[in-house]
């Protein structure tokens, strides 16, 4: 079944379909990108959620 709809269009309706919901509960989160058959994801640094404790300082990975 097709609806006409992307995948980043049905994210979008779905997470403003909550009460109370803005924009900004719909902005994107994460970046994904691939190359040689690898896929990362990483967490945008403008995400309003990020993962982990809040009270602790992120650790940078090492190099």
């Amino acid at each position: 079944m097709n609806d006409g709809m992307t995948d980043e269009e049905k994210r979008r309706d779905q997470l403003l379909a909550a009460p109370d919901s803005t924009e900004e509960d719909a902005a994107p989160r994460i970046d994904v990108t691939q190359r040689d058959g690898v896929r990362r994801i990483d967490i945008r640094d403008d995400a309003a959620v990020r993962p982990g404790n809040p009270e602790e300082e992120p650790v940078e990975p090492e190099a």
